[in-house]
């Protein structure tokens, strides 16, 4: 192509040269003048053809040359692509082995003894690839089990301490328990005891005084229970003429009664030096009232009874008397009596 360029350039030069010269010739000399040029014009074209042909083939011959070289880039690709993962295979092995060696160095091991021992392993022990995924698999493990704890030996010493003494704590406690629970049973036995014969001695005075107090009859307490600690009792009450069984049938008097003798029963199994009763005889009938009044006389001789009553005959075995009277409008007054004094007095006059 620069060759046909040279040429073409060349011919233009002559062609303008030889044009100035035919302007300067008279016709004869310019038809012979343009016959030459002809000629020549005519050996120039032929050149310029066989140049461009040559640039045609040459044309051919580099697209064919780029088109060899297009596949023999598109063949290397996948030899350049297996150069570079050889040599990156090349580098992680080759960082492998300083790892590997490092390690190896680390932990002072004998190449020679680990040499048999590698001989002596099965084939696919000694398979790096298999030994990497065992290394993985180990260091997994390892990282799972968190990091190391330097001070494990001193806390396993301080937790058997630690054990050890609560260790100890449990067999105080285990002993304490027991000795609780001995204790526990001595007292439930003898809280049983010590309440059946509570409970006989106030069924003992239950039974006395209900008697007296109706002057006949019969009355008694009942467990409701087969545990005298869980059990309920029962006031069972019979008075003279009455078949009833339980104290629900009873007038309103004969409970009042009822609930006296219990009460009283009660009382003497640990007498007080004094008893205060207020009322009690309000529900009773003068008959009633009597009977009431005579046990209370007969019990003053080891208690002192203060009772509060509106009831004649209740106040005729009292030995003193204490009362308000009102002698002047709106003014109250504390008026003692002595009955024993008040006796002689009315006797002497």
């Amino acid at each position: 192509m620069q060759l046909a360029a040279d040429q073409s350039q060349r011919a233009q030069s002559e062609l303008e040269h030889l044009q100035r010269d035919l302007a300067e010739l008279d016709a004869s000399a310019s038809q012979a003048g343009l016959q030459e040029a002809l000629e020549i014009r005519a050996e120039r074209e032929e050149a310029l053809a066989l140049a461009r042909q040559e640039l045609d083939n040459l044309s051919a011959l580099l697209r064919g040359a780029d088109e060899e070289r297009m596949q023999q880039e598109r063949a290397l690709e996948p030899l350049r692509a297996r150069i570079t993962e050889l040599q990156l295979e090349e580098q992680a092995a080759r960082l492998a082995e300083e790892q590997f060696t490092e390690q190896l160095n680390n932990r002072e091991v004998d190449r020679e003894v680990l040499g048999r021992e590698l001989a002596a392993m099965p084939d696919e022990w000694r398979r790096a690839n298999w030994l990497q995924s065992e290394v993985g698999r180990i260091s997994r493990q390892i990282d799972a089990l968190g990091p190391v704890n330097l001070a494990a030996l001193d806390e396993l010493t301080s937790s058997r301490e630690r054990k050890g003494f609560l260790d100890a704590q449990q067999a105080d406690l285990t002993t304490a328990i027991d000795t609780l629970e001995d204790a526990i049973r001595k007292i439930d036995r003898e809280t049983r005891d010590l309440l059946q014969q509570t409970f006989d001695t106030v069924n003992g005075h239950f039974g006395e005084l209900f008697p007296r107090l109706f002057g006949g009859g019969e009355a008694k307490l009942s467990m409701t229970g087969d545990e005298i600690l869980d059990a309920g009792v029962q006031v069972m009450a019979q008075p003279p003429g009455k078949r009833n069984s339980t104290i629900h049938l009873l007038s309103g008097g004969e409970k009042a009664l009822t609930a006296t003798a219990l009460v009283f029963a009660l009382f003497k199994l640990n007498p007080a030096p004094f008893c205060l009763l207020d009322e009690v005889d309000a529900p009773l009938d003068d008959a009633n009232t009597e009977r009431y009044a005579n046990l209370v006389s007969a019990m003053s001789e080891q208690t002192q009874f203060l009772f509060i009553s509106h009831n004649k005959i209740a106040m005729q075995m009292a030995k003193q008397l204490v009362g308000v009277t009102m002698q002047e409008q709106g003014v109250s007054r504390i008026v003692a009596v002595d009955i024993d004094s008040a006796v002689q007095m009315a006797a002497a006059a």
